[in-house]
């Protein structure tokens, strides 16, 4: 996984209003998780149904770093990038519309009451 992207693409599942819910993502954040667009789609595994499969050019989802900075929760294998000079936190776009709190997850279409 390379630390590349500094900005959530468009349909990231870390940006405000995507629909997905706050536990899914800290549990999809606990790890390394690439890109969904630069991943290979697998759609004939018989136990998992269709998944994104990171390969060696599939750089790691900038939502979820950013996610996982605005926590103060960076996850093991930021901090070993970090510190080797493969990943700098300080490039990231903290300005995107990204998820930091259970209210920024209400389902698309649904107004906060």
């Amino acid at each position: 996984m390379i630390y590349t992207m500094t900005t959530p693409c468009n349909e990231c599942p870390f940006l405000i209003g995507s629909g997905f819910e706050y536990k899914s993502l800290v549990a999809h954040a606990s790890g390394e998780f690439g890109c969904h667009k630069a991943c290979d789609v697998n759609e004939d595994d018989e136990e998992y149904g269709t998944y994104f499969e990171p390969n060696e050019h599939t750089p790691h989802c900038a939502g979820a770093l950013i996610f996982l900075e605005k926590q103060r929760a960076p996850h093991q294998m930021m901090r070993i990038c970090s510190r080797l000079g493969i990943y700098d936190r300080r490039k990231l776009n903290m300005d995107a519309p990204v998820v930091s709190s259970p209210d920024d997850c209400v389902p698309k279409g649904r107004k906060r009451g």
